[in-house]
């Protein structure tokens, strides 16, 4: 009995010095910032903590500039923006920063029009439309560009975000580039002042935009196209450079993206790529970090936490609504992930 229980009392003693052991191994990684990836990058963070179970990823979706200050305040160790950093934002982190571009996708233009279930929209349109110079869905610029379908006496209600978004800044940016009234009027930014002109209703990060427009008849609201399809939201369709109407997806999407190059510090924007099968609004999504750590291992963890979002994570991303990155930019990213230390 005796040596059952010394035995008992010595097995005991190892499990709990692993769990010791264990407990001390694990690294605990924090981020915040872009909600715009965030369906994909839980997904993402879920999988490579199943896989590497001695590192757990908590990442907070609150919107790139909040994801941005938390990370130049030192609250969190990485941040996620869809508004690659200023150089000022930058230079006002110690010790240098690393963006890393991680995934892509489309800024679609969801809409709330119960009987019209392909909506096109022209090129000086959905421009006029966030300015509050068009205001009716049955407006004769919109219905010139449907003919056939019966657009509804209804008013326009635009939809916004609250909240200091990278969303914002990559659709504010692409109408500014091909609209001269939004660029002297609200221009570029992570937040601006809408027109007081819109009918508009404003709510936080993608899923509350998402919320909105699908309870709003009438709505058209900029968001993530995963957010749309996770909704079950109607996409307009977008008139590009060319000319041509293009829907939001995974060709239009890629046609868009190899119009750009990606630049050595690995900001670029693809504000009105040209190409006749191009979708409008397509962006670069930035995971952001230091380039060096006062923890080796959280380093480590880190560059190793890059690694499966370029193999594995890149191989889901379609299914959830995003842009597979192109094999020339893992590559690109893969190195440039070596400056985490």
């Amino acid at each position: 009995m005796k040596k059952i229980l010394l035995c008992a009392f010595a097995a005991f003693c190892m499990l709990t010095v692993s769990t010791v052991q264990s407990a001390l191994a694990n690294t605990r990684l924090v981020g915040s910032g872009a909600s715009f990836p965030a369906p994909l990058y839980s997904i993402w963070f879920q999988q490579f903590s199943r896989a590497n179970s001695d590192i757990q990823v908590n990442y907070q979706s609150k919107g790139s500039g909040a994801g941005i200050r938390d990370f130049q305040n030192g609250v969190v160790d990485f941040a996620a923006s869809d508004a690659a950093m200023s150089e000022e934002e930058i230079a006002a982190v110690e010790g240098g920063v690393q963006l890393l571009p991680m995934t892509a996708g489309e800024v679609v233009l969801a809409y709330n029009l119960p009987g019209v279930a392909e909506l096109k929209l022209p090129r000086e349109v959905y421009p006029a439309i966030f300015l509050g110079q068009v205001k009716k869905w049955n407006d004769p610029k919109i219905a010139e560009a449907n003919p056939g379908v019966t657009l509804p006496d209804l008013d326009i209600t635009v939809v916004t975000r609250a909240d200091s978004s990278g969303t914002t800044y990559v659709f504010t940016k692409h109408l500014s580039t091909i609209s001269e009234d939004f660029s002297n009027g609200p221009g570029i930014g992570k937040t601006i002042n809408w027109p007081n002109d819109a009918k508009l209703v404003r709510s936080p990060k993608n899923d509350g935009v998402t919320a909105t427009i699908k309870q709003t008849p009438g709505a058209i609201g900029y968001i993530e196209m995963g957010f749309a399809r996770m909704a079950k939201l109607d996409m307009a369709v977008l008139q590009n450079k060319e000319g041509e109407y293009v829907k939001a997806g995974k060709e239009g999407g890629m046609k868009a993206l190899a119009s750009v190059e990606i630049p050595e510090d690995m900001i670029v924007w693809a504000s009105d790529p040209a190409g006749k099968d191009s979708y409008p609004i397509v962006t670069y999504t930035w995971m952001i970090f230091h380039k060096k750590y006062d923890d080796p291992k959280k380093a480590e963890a880190l560059r190793k936490m890059v690694e499966y979002c370029l193999d594995e994570g890149q191989k889901i991303s379609d299914r959830a609504g995003y842009i597979e990155l192109p094999a020339n930019v893992v590559e690109r990213v893969s190195e440039a992930s070596k400056n985490i230390q």
